[in-house]
């Protein structure tokens, strides 16, 4: 880890009418880092994330990304900048084959959609095909993503969100519905892609996942920022046992 902040947002605030999902919360990812945002269901997390991909605008705060302020960007322009994401409902392409979601994830931004295969460069078919062996894809590479697994999806989305070799990638649940064995190859594979120097920030409410991988977990609940420590001091932490493992502390977090 670099002790570069590559996004650090401060108080960022978000409300629908009278709800203040997100309530002036500080959040910065170093680079090389892997951080986790885990909290009870409502706690604020993908609300946060879709203010900190510029998904929502904000009211009250400011976000910058790689030094520069973003605040005001659109989701298309920090996209372009290096900042990717994946979603809580997996987003691929059903009806396009593994290698058509992965070239067209890389081409979105510079060739209408309906030209994007026929313009495709070979480089861009050859890099497809090395992200789909790397994510354990490869003999699927010609399947259409309708047809495969939860775990497989997932695993694809991921490769669609490192075409374009973003500096920072925000997951949002990546294990959510998917079996345990491909858990542990969704784990294996952003640990290979963090020490190739990648910087994480996970959404997740598997804390065995979370511990494994990240070095600082952030916690939330009712919308604010409630801890912010190692993964060790976040499982020690009363205040976390009580607000996201029930009061009396008893889930297993070990």
């Amino acid at each position: 880890m670099s002790g570069i902040r590559i996004l650090d947002a401060r108080s960022v605030t978000k409300r629908f009418g009278g709800l203040v999902a997100v309530d002036e919360v500080d959040i910065h990812v170093d680079q090389g880092e892997v951080l986790g945002l885990i909290g009870p269901n409502g706690s604020g997390k993908t609300t946060l994330f879709n203010c900190l991909t510029r998904v929502h605008n904000i009211d009250g705060g400011s976000i910058e990304f790689k030094g520069k302020d973003i605040t005001s960007k659109k989701p298309y322009q920090v996209a372009r900048m290096g900042l990717a994401r994946t979603f809580q409902v997996i987003r691929v392409y059903g009806d396009l084959t593994i290698e058509e979601n992965l070239v067209l994830s890389q081409q979105w931004g510079a060739l209408p959609t309906h030209r994007s295969f026929t313009k495709a460069h070979r480089d861009l078919h050859d890099k497809a095909a090395e992200i789909a062996e790397f994510l354990l894809l490869s003999k699927h590479l010609r399947t259409k993503a309708g047809t495969l697994s939860g775990g497989q999806r997932r695993l694809l989305e991921l490769g669609m969100t490192l075409m374009p070799d973003p500096d920072l990638i925000l997951l949002d649940e990546a294990t959510s519905g998917i079996n345990p064995s491909l858990i542990e190859t969704i784990k294996d594979r952003l640990a290979v892609l963090n020490n190739k120097g990648l910087t994480l920030l996970l959404v997740e409410h598997d804390i065995r996942f979370i511990s494994d991988l990240c070095t600082r977990v952030i916690v939330l609940n009712y919308g604010r920022k409630l801890a912010d420590g190692t993964p060790d001091e976040i499982k020690s932490d009363e205040r976390v046992l009580e607000a996201y493992f029930g009061d009396d502390g008893s889930t297993d977090v070990e």
